[in-house]
């Protein structure tokens, strides 16, 4: 067990690890797409971090794996620092998913810390489903995925008619609509979703999977859009609306790197379409998936450049 007079420079754990600006990308972005992360922004010479950076460990210590922990030397890492806009020390962000989604600044209760930590473990599921449902679920998504939507939005249904507030059945149904191209009943099935799944990962991805299926009914040619991005590769509203065009094709990943080279020609054009438009995409996808992986890891490449 960790004592709180422990000092923030021992040996961490296997869940508790200190991180810096090489190793920021797999440790906290990379991780937090399976597993929530804390991410504790100290200094040597900062007191009450003495304090709130033990709380921390022991807090994450007893979730037995739902949730890790990495600390990061300011003055050692003043790039990531600046980049997250620290201001004061101690800050304390939780990262989901690969982005800051949760956070506080200052000496905390004890109390306080243990319910930010047991919050932070619960975004990557917390309690286990019941295994009937889990099977049915699963069963579900595996129908979604042979191409028979409307036998998977029916046991989609079923499930929720015996949990009403089960994240991942909810999030299916929504997904089964949009195959079935759906978009308005998809819609109208995020407006109404309980209040317990609010800001949940699964009505999150629901509304940026409505986004972009909103956008590929507007799309524009491929060629054509191409063509145009070929005349002026400075075209930025051209390679947005090629990106919108070869996502609504269903290349993905093609969309994903017109997006990140509009990113790096130009980060604030459009009030930072092209980061929008690339979260969207994240968003919408399992974050596991090899195309959000590897664009998520060149964004923030770019953006800790």
């Amino acid at each position: 067990m960790i004592e709180l007079g422990q000092s923030q420079t021992d040996t961490p754990t296997d869940l508790i690890r200190d991180v810096d600006e090489r190793s920021f990308m797999v440790e906290v972005v990379e991780k937090s797409m399976t597993t929530p992360v804390i991410v504790d922004f100290w200094a040597p010479w900062c007191g009450p971090c003495k304090t709130l950076g033990p709380q921390l460990e022991q807090a994450v210590t007893g979730h037995k794996g739902a949730v890790i922990m990495a600390k990061v030397d300011v003055d050692r890492n003043q790039q990531i620092a600046a980049q997250l806009q620290i201001q004061s020390i101690p800050t304390v962000y939780a990262f989901w998913q690969g982005k800051p989604v949760d956070g506080f600044q200052g000496a905390v209760s004890q109390n306080e810390v243990a319910e930010f930590v047991k919050r932070t473990a619960a975004l990557g599921g917390g309690a286990e489903e019941d295994d009937g449902l889990a099977e049915a679920i699963a069963a579900a998504e595996e129908m979604l995925d042979a191409g028979e939507a409307v036998d998977a939005a029916q046991t989609f249904a079923a499930v929720l008619g015996e949990e009403p507030e089960n994240a991942v059945a909810y999030g299916g149904l929504i997904r089964a609509h949009l195959a079935l191209g759906e978009v308005d009943e998809a819609e109208t099935l995020v407006n109404d979703a309980p209040e317990a799944l609010e800001g949940t990962a699964e009505i999150d991805a629901a509304r940026a999977q409505i986004a972009l299926a909103r956008q590929s009914a507007n799309a524009g040619p491929v060629a054509d859009l191409t063509a145009a991005v070929e005349a002026d590769e400075n075209d930025h509203q051209a390679r947005l609306d090629l990106a919108a065009a070869l996502q609504a094709n269903g290349d993905t990943e093609a969309a994903v790197d017109q997006l990140l080279e509009l990113f790096r020609r130009d980060r604030e054009w459009n009030d930072g379409a092209a980061r929008a438009q690339l979260f969207t995409i994240f968003e919408a996808m399992k974050p596991t998936d090899p195309i959000v992986l590897k664009g998520r890891r060149k964004l923030s490449s770019m953006i800790f450049a």
